[in-house]
C-alpha cells in the first residue's frame, strides 16, 4: 500500500511540475507574441504613413556606467582637489569623505594606539 501511495504522490508531483512548466512557457510565448504584434503594427503604420521603419534600440552606452563609477572614485578620493574648493589652511572640504574632518585635532577623549 505504501508503494502505491508513494507512486501516486510521485506521479502527482510530476504532473504539477509539468503543468507549471507549461504555464510558464505559454505565458512567455504570449508575451513574445504581444511584443511581435506591437512591433508589426508599428512597422505597418510606419510603412502606411511613408516613414522609415526604425528598429527598437536600447539607448545605453556600456561605457557610461564605467565613466560614472570612475568619476565617482575621483570625486571621493582625497588626492585631487576641485578648482572650486577653497584652499583654507590645509583643511579638506567637509564634503570630501577621504579627507580629514574639520576639528579632528581637537578630539581628546580618544587615545591613539598602534595599528597591527
Amino acid at each position: 500500500m505504501n508503494d502505491f501511495v508513494a507512486g501516486l504522490l510521485r506521479l502527482l508531483l510530476r504532473a504539477v511540475v509539468l503543468a507549471m512548466g507549461v504555464v510558464l512557457f505559454l505565458s512567455l510565448l504570449a508575451a513574445v507574441m504581444v511584443l511581435a504584434l506591437v512591433w508589426a503594427l508599428r512597422a505597418g503604420w510606419a510603412r502606411l504613413t511613408g516613414r522609415p521603419v526604425t528598429p527598437w534600440v536600447m539607448r545605453m552606452d556600456p561605457r557610461a556606467g564605467f565613466d560614472t563609477v570612475f568619476r565617482s572614485t575621483q570625486r571621493w578620493s582625497g588626492g585631487a582637489r576641485s578648482p572650486a574648493a577653497p584652499a583654507d589652511a590645509g583643511e579638506a572640504p567637509a564634503a570630501r569623505r577621504g579627507g580629514i574632518l574639520p576639528g579632528a585635532a581637537e578630539v581628546t577623549d580618544v587615545e591613539a594606539r598602534e595599528v597591527r
